[in-house]
């Protein structure tokens, strides 16, 4: 799985998110799933309000057990952190197809 960063381009400014694949194990340059919507964006105030606002962008993951544990830049200004359940994002991705 990866989670990548895309920049969108608009009339109202540029939009800051994150999305998700699933890549083939013997073949990474092969995506088996991939999310048609972003999953993580700027929302709150800290995220939202900055040097940069509305962005948010990942530095770091960490995986424990099925927890991933993100940390990531809010607005150039902030780092914060967000967690998931692996399981739940593999089941999530799962609605997706390439």
């Amino acid at each position: 799985m990866i989670i990548y960063h895309g920049v969108k381009t608009t009339a109202a400014g540029s939009l800051y998110r994150l999305g998700l694949a699933l890549l083939d194990l013997d073949d990474p340059q092969k995506i088996i799933r991939r999310s048609n919507e972003w999953v993580f964006g700027p929302v709150e105030e800290y995220e939202r309000v900055g040097d940069v606002p509305d962005v948010t962008f990942p530095c770091g993951v960490i995986v424990k057990g099925d927890e991933l544990i993100m940390y990531y830049g809010a607005a150039d200004t902030s780092i914060a952190v967000a967690t998931a359940s692996i399981k739940e994002i593999l089941s999530y991705l799962n609605n997706f197809k390439t």
